[in-house]
């Protein structure tokens, strides 16, 4: 492993340059690349793939021991046996980039012994590169980002298209595709909250989460309970991203919610 500055440096570079490739094939907004279904409803395209073997090829050069976890690669058990791994989603918000649309971002996490070490993300089609270290905080475009100081839970601002009824004390923000942009911009302090109730996948949070954690912000599974990266199944029940002070209370209000999909008895 190289000086930990100089590690970072080598990993913007890597995942600044593969943003630039997503970028010169998304041509402004007209797609050019051949697209497809993996299944129902999760379109995929060839950016997807050629950016994740621009990055797996680049940060493996960089750190040759780690694992590797990626949305557009097969998984496998060596990862499990190592004590770091790159957890990537190439292009997060597929379904903004193949629109024409500036919501999507490339996300790249190194995790070691289940903590996120290092988060990036690069947004190259909105001119934004989120960086992130463990206990070094974090920036935007150099820019050091601060959770907002909220504490009351009504008038929170979500990004998202609609709320349901029972939500209608929360506020909508504007909603950019990728989970990973929507998570920081908790970390910005241009929303409050980001919950979901279903399984998801860690390459979609991972990066986002230590950026936010590292902002002030709270991120953790829908029950309240923290989250861990590189687990055998790599997957969590939900995710609940917060400025600090409504925390608790999004929790008490998504908990019963999640418990309910998970057929769990309440408390």
């Amino acid at each position: 492993m190289q000086g930990a500055e100089a590690h970072l440096r080598a990993v913007i570079s890597a995942v600044a340059d593969a943003a630039d490739h997503a970028l010169a094939l998304w041509a402004g907004g007209e797609t050019r690349v051949r697209q497809w279904e993996k299944v129902p409803g999760h379109p995929v395209c060839e950016a997807d793939l050629a950016v994740d073997a621009m990055l797996r090829a680049r940060l493996a050069a960089i750190d040759p021991d780690a694992g590797w976890l990626s949305e557009e690669t097969a998984d496998t058990v060596h990862r499990l046996g190592v004590p770091r791994v790159w957890v990537v989603d190439p292009i997060d918000g597929t379904r903004d980039y193949l629109r024409g649309r500036p919501g999507w971002s490339v996300s790249v996490a190194l995790v070691e012994d289940g903590a996120v070490q290092i988060g990036l993300l690069a947004a190259p089609a909105r001119n934004e590169l989120w960086v992130a270290q463990l206990g070094q905080g974090a920036t935007r475009n150099g820019q050091i980002l601060r959770a907002g100081t909220r504490t009351m839970l009504p008038g929170a601002r979500v990004p998202a298209d609609q709320l349901p009824r029972v939500d209608r004390d929360l506020v909508t923000v504007d909603k950019p595709n990728s989970i990973a942009l929507r998570m920081a911009m908790v970390a910005a302090d241009e929303a409050d909250l980001v919950a979901t109730v279903r399984w998801g996948n860690e390459w979609d949070i991972a990066a986002a989460a230590l950026i936010v954690q590292e902002a002030g912000g709270a991120v953790t599974d829908a029950l309240g309970d923290p989250l861990r990266f590189n687990r055998p199944q790599p997957t969590a029940f939900g995710l609940l991203c917060a400025a600090p002070g409504i925390h608790a209370a999004a929790v008490e209000r998504l908990a019963p919610r999640a418990r309910e999909i998970l057929g769990q008895s309440p408390g």
